[in-house]
């Protein structure tokens, strides 16, 4: 089983190629998401790869059916497009046993950016529909370990700002706790150490490429990111009860970590998580990966002012119409490689709005100036507004969800 999964996961590394048959410089894994191609990643080749399955508009027609309330965009444009058991979940939970979500963020900044907003934007629908408890783990550890490079109490510090921006996204208290991983380990630690016994150091080091000479915790970790996904790690919640689904939003680059666990979970005798995956959210810049709080001008910050927006956007957004307006008029722009016009396929609300902008935009009718106009104007309007409710999230707010206490299930 694991020698199956380890080539698996080797293959995810590189996973695009050309038409020639060779290998592209698409590299997708927990620790790097990199797009070399300047197309757009073949997500289709990523399935197959991982071993996942398509969300299809069946599966979306019936999520609508069993809440009664539209998919949301996220699902609709196939944004969240792939999933590991999301149809056995929906089955038990049609008979009457609900499920629990899980995500999480690892704070290596204090400064979010849409592309860290976007998970938690549909996990609050996920919970809003399905009126399901949610647990959000906070890996100051991991970002100790692996990134570095500021001690460990600065990581926690930055989890808590990081915290003022989930909650500001309106999680219910009532159904949501919130956990920093140096803080919660005494109560994680009982699955953690049967996890860790599970696994072997070749296992792990084969898994996420982690070499002889990296820090011991690099080994550790991943134990500690599989824990949540098993009911009973939270026994103010579920008690000992080891029988309740879980379904983590995520990253299709964090498939993995995942897989690792499903794998565990059998040998354990616990439930199999399940996953329901995301595309990327795109670099301002263009498709060569995804946002990076390391550059400036590639994302948009949750702290941006209404003119940084309007600039980046201006600036810096790659567009994929032509470089003339004769050009354009004539060619119409590449909307695959568009960032505008990806972006509006994230935030703007209107399937029929976005409709009319495709079809204009990719004839030439509509020019790229337009297209940016109506995107930072979306834009301005989320930041804005995310920055209202920040404002008023104090710190006693955040230690609310913070207190280890049962919540509804």
């Amino acid at each position: 089983m694991w020698r199956r999964f380890l080539t698996r996961f080797r293959n995810c590394l590189k996973v695009q190629t050309n038409a020639e048959g060779q290998e592209d410089e698409v590299t997708v894994n927990p620790y790097t998401v990199e797009n070399k191609t300047g197309k757009p990643i073949d997500y289709d080749k990523l399935i197959d790869k991982f071993g996942c399955s398509r969300i299809s508009p069946e599966l979306i027609a019936r999520i609508e059916r069993i809440t009664g309330q539209r998919a949301h965009r996220f699902l609709r444009r196939g944004i969240f497009f792939s999933h590991r058991d999301l149809d056995i979940i929906l089955d038990k939970y049609e008979k009457g046993l609900k499920f629990y979500l899980y995500t999480g963020r690892g704070p290596s900044t204090e400064a979010m950016h849409l592309g860290h907003l976007m998970p938690f934007i549909f996990t609050k629908y996920l919970q809003d529909t399905f009126n399901i408890p949610l647990v959000i783990q906070m890996t100051d550890d991991e970002k100790f370990f692996f990134k570095g490079e500021a001690d460990l109490e600065e990581y926690t510090r930055m989890a808590r700002e990081n915290i003022k921006d989930i909650i500001a996204c309106g999680f219910d208290l009532e159904k949501t706790f919130i956990f920093i991983d140096t803080q919660y380990m005494g109560h994680l630690y009982p699955n953690v150490a049967k996890f860790q016994k599970a696994l072997t150091f070749n296992q792990v080091k084969g898994i996420f490429g982690i070499g002889d000479s990296d820090n011991c915790g690099k080994i550790a970790y991943p134990a500690i990111q599989a824990a949540p996904s098993f009911s009973n790690s939270f026994p103010h919640i579920f008690g000992k009860r080891t029988d309740v689904p879980c379904l983590i939003p995520q990253g299709i680059d964090q498939d993995p970590y995942f897989r690792m666990t499903r794998d565990v979970a059998v040998r354990l005798k616990y439930q199999k998580t399940g996953c329901i995956h995301s595309k990327f959210f795109p670099s301002v810049k263009g498709l060569d990966g995804k946002m990076s709080s390391s550059d400036f001008n590639s994302a948009i910050f949750l702290t941006d002012t209404q003119k940084q927006i309007k600039d980046k956007i201006n600036k810096y957004a790659f567009s994929g119409g032509g470089r003339t307006i004769e050009e354009h008029r004539e060619k119409g722009a590449n909307l695959d490689v568009d960032i505008p016009f990806i972006y509006l396929s994230f935030f703007l609300e209107s399937d029929e709005r976005l409709e009319e902008i495709r079809a204009g935009y990719g004839k030439g009718e509509i020019l790229t100036g337009d297209v940016k106009k109506e995107l930072i104007g979306i834009l301005q309007e989320l930041v804005r507004e995310h920055q209202e409710r920040r404002a008023k999230v104090t710190d006693e707010i955040v230690d609310k969800y913070l207190e280890i206490r049962p919540i509804k299930f």
